[in-house]
């Protein structure tokens, strides 16, 4: 089985990389390109019974390691 995770910032909190990254759009005549925000995107194999034991099982790892919750969001995709 194998699970994707999606981290994000939330609204609201300032995102650095996400300017640079526009800047640079920017900069490379993308002048379209705006409110540009960066996240990480995290894939794994797990060893779970099923799809639902192992969802709670990764929305585990990320309140416990995985996401800053403060002032990150995430979202877990499982497949079989």
């Amino acid at each position: 089985m194998k699970a994707r995770v999606h981290i994000t910032l939330k609204n609201g909190v300032l995102d650095p990389q996400g300017k640079a990254v526009e800047n640079a759009l920017h900069g490379l005549g993308f002048g379209g390109v705006s409110d540009v925000r960066q996240g990480k995107f995290i894939e794994m194999k797990l060893k779970a019974g099923d799809a639902a034991a192992a969802k709670k099982e990764v929305e585990e790892m990320c309140r416990s390691l995985l996401a800053n919750t403060v002032i990150e969001n995430y979202a877990v995709e499982v497949i079989d």
